[in-house]
This record gives structure tokens, C-alpha cells and sequence, in this order.
């Protein structure tokens, strides 16, 4: 057979007995020149077999049958005797191989080991925190000096074998035993907390704790490593915070925020008695010894009213600039009050000054149980405004019923701005008669809300500061309107009453107010009568001579009689005075007096006119006691109303009044 031939036989003879990593033609030309020196190198043919890997377990069997026929016994037992010696040679290469990976890999492990074992020693021994290594019942097998720094010993190998349950407080000994055997046990992978220490010393030290555990190679639990780290400085730091969040600067006593969180905590115990004082005149120690001296001031208050709440084992707070709170176990009301009152006035020398001081006070006394500590405080606040009004040194208890009435009225001033902003406040007019012609001599602008009157929408508006900027809007409008009647109805038209409340009427903007509402809208000066608020005039506001020197009718709203009000007819120039009163009846002595105080008004060239005069026998009564002209009549109509009736009525009403 040929040599080639008989190498493919070869070659697919070893392929199906070992895997030799080389293509067909690359093993049968390998095995073509094994062939052609087999005769006179059996020992080099079998390191070849070897090298090529033919070293399956039938390779050697598959090789002498594919030769047996072509080559002599002797070539192939010498072939055979070389191929096994070249197998015994080549697993000890592999060994040898292998041994020395081995022991490489050993050599990198330790020289990993000593590494990692050195980085770990530097972070042990210089870590800001300190570090300690327990076994299971708490001795200390390593340490670091960080942690014997905390503690107060030398160095970290003054802990070794001490229990580190020596130096935790007592107090926490049994909750930090707990969190330990549940780290062993499993339930806990690691723990944090927040604990005091003890020191060598005896001294406390606040430590923030994280806790793990250490296992074995089986997974077993040997070992705590525990991380202590100081804040003892942080801690006092967060004291003195929280104080300060809870605490008023200057007195000490608890603010507001920490008072309503006492007033919470008491309200599922027993029944309470709450005050809110407000010093009497205080701003005028402020104002007139300075504003040091009034801090003085508060400081001996919060001293006085702490030994009368020491002595009830009350609640104590300063809640606002002069006010403070008191929360008592339900007591006797008149007795505490009297009692504050004698600890505020007694005289106090401050900065050389005698000073004695009172307080207004509001009382809750036995809220119902569901009510909220926010919900007494205003409450609370509610009653103080009561009892401030009534004067100093007064007090007052909250009344449910009272407090709904005025929480609506709030609520409703509250809302006024939305309501005037969607247009749900309108403008009125109310006509004015002329009692002895019964003649219609103008018509009143006013402001007409839901079922609110002219004064109280006013009295709503002044409250919340929206009285000046509703004012001039109303001013503005009506003299529109006024000068749209004038162009279509001539002398016809009604003549424009505005009555301005307080607080516009003593602006300062007032004159170039109705100077630019009668510039912009075109209205003749002589159809505008503007009825200032009396209050104003009495505390010397000028409006109303500027007015009438401009060439404005004025008059006086808010008339009463007194002694002053009439002197001021002497003053100011005024067109008439209007008034609010009941009806005098003529077989009443207060009609005589309303008749001889009509009559001196009349007296000084000044008209008499009522408001808010609904039925006839009222407008009579008045008549009779020398009124010219009342408001109220009739009915108020609004813009287009009026409009209406002025088209449709043969006669309009003359214009003068």
C-alpha cells in the first residue's frame, strides 16, 4: 500500500479515537512523514503520536492495526515501548504543570493575603472611628487606640479581653443585648443605634453604634465587629437646638409651637383651663423707654408668671411679642385671674423707671374633649380680642355661640376679595326724599352684597384694608353712571350721593380721587354730594374743606349730637349732617330733645337727613321732629332699574337738593 494512502487510513483510525486539535490534511501530512522514518525512528514517531495528543485510550490500539500490515513486528514493539514511555513522560510535564500553578497561585493568594491584611491594619489603626472586634460574649479581642480615646484608656491593648458591656450605660444594657443576639442568631445582618457610654472616668459620652457580625467558613457566626463613633458634641448640639426650637430666646419659656404640644399631650388627661395674656400697654414702655427696657420688662413678667405656674404646676409660655400662655388642671377662673393680675402689678424698677404692668386675659376653661390644641389656642386669642375691647385689666371667657357668630363674619372678609373680583358685588342706588315735598332729591350709591347692607359690606371691607380700594372703585363707577344719566335725561337726573366710611374718608388721596373719577367720567361737580364719615372730621382731617373749596357739596355721615360734632358745624362747610337713629314717637320726651337738637342744627345753615328710615310712620315721626329728608324709602335699584324708571316716568324727579 501506498504511503499516503496508508496515512489517511492513519489519520481516520486516531481522529476517532482522540481529539487532536489540527485540521485532517495538517494531521495526515504529520503522520505521512511518521511513516516515511518509522523504520529507523520508532522512539521520535511516538513522541510525535504524543505531541500531536493521539494519546486516546484505543489510539495506541488503532495505530499497530493500521501499521500491523505493513510494518515488522519489532518496528511496532518498539514504536509501542517509546509511545507509552513518551505518555508517562508527558503526564509528568502536566504535573509538573500543574504544581507549579499551584504553588504560583498560593504565592499571589498570600502575597494578596498580606496585603489586604496590612491595608486593613493601616485603616484599624488610624480610622476616625473606633473599632472593636468581640467574640459571642461580648470580650474584646482587638481594638484600636480611637476607641480606648472614646472610652478614656491609653490605647486599643488596654481593651483586650475586657467585656465591652463594661462601658455601656446601664440604662442600655438590655435593649443593646437584645440587638446583639439577634445579630448572632441571624434575624439582623447589621444594627444601628444611638447610645451613651461610659468612660473610664465615669463620665458619659454619646456614641452612634453600627454592629455586624463575622462568620467562619461554614457560615457560622465567630465574631462582632462593632464601629463607635463620637458625638457627644453633636449631640449637645442637637440639645441646644431643640431648645431653641421649643424655647423662647429671650425668656426661656417654651414658645408657641412647644406650648401647643403640652396643650396636646393634656388634652386625653384631665380637664383644662386655658389663658392667653396680652400685656396692657406695653408698646407704650417700648415706645417710651426703648425697646431694651421692654425686654427687661418681659424678662421679670416670665419670672413672676413662673413662680404662680410653679405654685399651680401649670403650663407656662411666651407665644407672641407681649403675649403669653398658661395651661392649668381645671381651676377656678376668677381666682387665677385675680392672682395674675396681683403678680403683673406689683411695681417693677427697671432701668430706674417704676413700672407696673396689667394683662388682658382670654379664657377656655373645660374644652370638650374633642376639640384640637390649635382650635383652643384660637379660641383663646378670640377671647383675649373680647376682653381688649372692653378695656385694660379685663378678661373674658370664650363663648361658642359669640365666637361662631364672629368666626362667620371673619369668614365673610375673608372671602370679600373673590366675591368683588368675580362681580358679585354690585352697586345700588337708594333714593333720597325731601319730607315736606316728598320729592325724590338724589339717589345714594351704595355697595349691595348678598344680603349685606351698604354699612356692613363697608364695616367687612375696612376690616381686611379692602375699604379704600372698593371706595374708589365705587366712586369711579357711580360717577360713570351718574354722568351717563345726566347726557340722556338732562335736569332729570338724579343727583349722586356717595357716603364714603371711615378710613377713606380721612385718605389722604381722597380730593384727587373724586377730582380724577369727575375728570374721567365727565360728571358735573355740582351732581356729586360726598357725605364724609364724621369720625374723620372730628380727629382733623381736612377732606371736607378741600372738597367744599373745590366746589363739592359735603355733609357729615354718622351724626350724633354731641357736643363736639356740633362744633364742628361752626368749622367746616358743610350742606347737611346725616344720622342713624330710631324714630322718635311724638308723645316721647326724646322727641322734644331731637327736635331742639334738629333745630340747632338748622341753626348753623345745615340741612337734618336720617338713613335706614323704611315705612312712612318713621318718615313721619321724623317730619315732625324737623328732618328734611330721609334715605330708605324706598327700595335700592340698581343701575338699569333706575334707568328704567327714569325712561318711563313722565315726570323725572327734579335734580336739585
Amino acid at each position: 500500500m501506498e504511503l499516503p494512502e496508508l496515512a489517511a487510513r492513519w489519520m481516520h483510525a486516531l481522529t476517532s479515537t482522540a481529539y487532536i486539535p489540527l485540521s485532517h490534511a495538517e494531521i495526515e501530512q504529520a503522520l505521512l512523514d511518521s511513516l516515511r522514518e518509522l523504520r529507523e525512528s520508532p522512539e521520535s514517531v511516538a513522541h510525535r503520536l504524543v505531541s500531536l495528543h493521539a494519546t486516546g485510550p484505543d489510539s495506541l490500539h488503532a495505530t499497530i492495526e493500521v501499521l500491523s500490515p505493513t510494518f515488522e513486528l519489532p518496528v511496532l514493539a518498539r514504536l509501542s515501548s517509546a509511545y507509552a514511555q513518551a505518555m508517562r513522560m508527558d503526564a509528568f510535564d502536566q504535573q509538573e504543570q500543574i504544581k507549579v500553578a499551584i504553588v504560583r497561585a498560593k504565592q499571589r493568594v498570600e502575597r494578596t493575603l498580606k496585603v489586604s491584611q496590612a491595608r486593613f491594619q493601616e485603616v484599624f489603626a488610624s480610622a476616625a472611628l473606633g473599632i472593636v472586634i468581640t467574640d459571642l460574649t461580648g470580650r474584646c479581642v482587638e481594638a484600636n487606640d480611637t476607641l480606648a480615646e472614646i472610652v478614656g484608656l491609653g490605647s486599643g491593648f488596654d481593651l483586650t479581653n475586657r467585656d465591652l458591656r463594661d462601658f455601656y450605660h446601664p440604662e442600655d444594657l438590655a435593649a443593646l443585648g437584645s440587638s446583639y443576639r439577634k445579630l448572632s442568631e441571624g434575624h439582623l445582618e447589621r444594627f444601628r443605634d444611638q447610645r451613651k457610654l461610659i468612660r473610664a472616668d465615669g463620665e458619659p459620652v454619646w456614641v452612634h453604634l453600627v454592629v455586624s457580625v463575622l462568620r467562619d467558613a461554614d457560615g457560622r457566626p465567630t465574631h462582632h465587629v462593632t464601629m463607635v463613633e463620637d458625638i457627644s458634641e453633636l449631640h449637645l448640639l442637637q440639645r441646644n437646638l431643640d431648645h431653641q426650637l421649643l424655647h423662647d430666646s429671650l425668656t426661656g419659656l417654651s414658645n408657641r409651637q412647644h406650648f401647643i404640644s403640652q396643650v396636646e399631650r393634656q388634652l386625653d388627661g384631665k380637664p383644662i383651663t386655658l389663658y392667653h395674656l396680652g400685656l396692657d400697654a406695653f408698646s407704650v414702655v417700648n415706645n417710651g423707654l426703648g425697646h431694651e427696657t421692654g425686654d427687661k420688662l418681659l424678662k421679670i413678667v416670665a419670672n413672676r408668671l413662673g413662680r404662680l405656674a410653679a405654685e399651680k404646676k401649670a403650663v407656662l409660655a411666651r407665644i407672641g411679642g407681649d403675649e403669653f400662655a398658661l395651661m392649668t388642671v381645671a381651676d377656678n377662673v376668677t381666682s387665677t385671674v385675680e392672682e395674675i393680675q396681683d403678680a403683673l402689678n406689683e411695681p417693677t424698677f427697671v432701668d430706674d423707671h417704676g413700672i407696673a404692668l396689667s394683662a388682658s386675659i382670654g379664657v377656655v376653661d373645660r374644652p370638650p374633649a374633642f376639640a384640637t390644641a390649635a382650635e383652643l389656642m384660637r379660641c383663646a386669642n378670640a377671647a383675649l380680642r373680647q376682653a381688649k375691647a372692653r378695656g385694660k385689666r379685663q378678661w373674658a371667657l370664650h363663648d361658642p355661640h359669640d365666637d361662631a357668630r364672629r368666626r362667620g363674619k371673619y369668614a365673610l372678609a375673608a372671602s370679600m376679595p373673590g366675591a368683588w373680583e368675580h362681580g358679585e358685588i354690585e352697586i345700588v342706588y337708594a333714593p333720597v326724599h325731601d319730607l315736606e315735598t316728598r320729592e325724590v332729591l338724589g339717589a345714594v350709591a351704595r355697595l349691595h352684597w348678598d344680603d349685606l347692607s351698604h354699612n356692613d359690606t363697608m364695616a367687612l371691607a375696612d376690616s381686611t384694608g379692602l375699604s379704600l380700594p372698593i371706595g374708589r372703585w365705587l366712586l369711579r363707577e357711580a360717577c360713570a353712571q351718574a354722568a351717563r344719566w345726566v347726557e340722556e335725561f338732562g335736569d332729570g337726573a338724579p343727583t349722586l350721593h356717595v357716603a364714603l366710611g371711615a378710613l377713606q374718608s380721612r385718605d389722604e388721596d381722597l380730593v384727587a380721587d373724586v377730582k380724577r373719577a369727575l375728570d374721567e367720567t365727565g360728571l358735573p361737580p355740582e351732581r356729586l354730594r360726598i357725605a364724609l364719615d364724621i369720625s374723620s372730621v372730628l380727629a382733623g382731617d381736612d377732606n371736607a374743606l378741600v372738597l367744599h373749596d373745590s366746589g363739592i357739596v359735603t355733609a357729615l355721615d354718622g351724626f350724633r349730637g354731641g357736643h363736639d360734632e356740633l362744633a364742628v358745624l361752626t368749622e367746616v362747610p358743610v350742606r347737611s349732617v346725616i344720622t342713624r337713629a330710631p324714630a322718635p314717637s311724638p308723645d316721647s320726651p326724646l322727641h322734644q330733645a331731637m327736635r331742639a337738637l334738629i333745630a340747632t342744627v338748622h341753626g348753623f345753615g345745615v340741612r337734618f337727613g336720617v338713613d335706614e328710615v323704611h315705612t312712612l310712620t318713621d318718615a313721619e315721626h321724623w317730619r315732625q321732629a324737623g328732618a328734611d329728608g330721609v334715605i330708605g324709602l324706598l327700595p335700592a335699584l340698581s343701575a338699569a332699574e333706575v334707568t328704567e324708571l327714569l325712561t318711563t316716568v313722565a315726570s323725572p324727579p327734579p335734580g336739585a337738593s
